[in-house]
């Protein structure tokens, strides 16, 4: 199995900045994408950026311009530095990894558990 451990969430105020990391862990072959959802209370989760193993990367349009993410092939880890951070940038924001596993011929979808991310004066 593939374990993900988020970590760098918090109560940051309006402007400020976070960075959030992802490390991945376990019997890996490889990974493919990963990338940062996020789920508010009351909303459906949602992409917020993902990265391909080539460095391609993908943003929702409201968080174009203030997040970068980034990814280090050789730490299975994948960040997401988040700048003028808003009060509706506000949720639990999980990794998610597409993997493959040693032995195996199939990627599948792995989930962290999640880090709060709250914006708020």
């Amino acid at each position: 199995q593939v374990q993900l451990v988020e970590s760098g969430g918090g109560l940051v105020q309006p402007g400020g900045s976070l960075r959030l990391s992802c490390a991945a862990s376990g019997s890996i072959s490889s990974i493919n994408r990963m990338g940062w959802y996020r789920q508010a209370p009351g909303k459906e989760r949602g992409l917020v950026a993902s990265i391909t193993r080539g460095h391609n990367t993908n943003y929702a349009d409201s968080v174009k311009g203030r997040f970068t993410i980034s990814r280090d092939n050789a730490k299975n880890t994948v960040y997401l530095q988040m700048n003028s951070l808003k009060p509706e940038d506000t949720a639990v924001y999980y990794c998610n990894a597409d993997a493959l596993l040693r032995a195996s011929f199939v990627y599948k979808d792995y989930w962290g558990q999640g880090t709060q991310v709250t914006v708020s004066s």
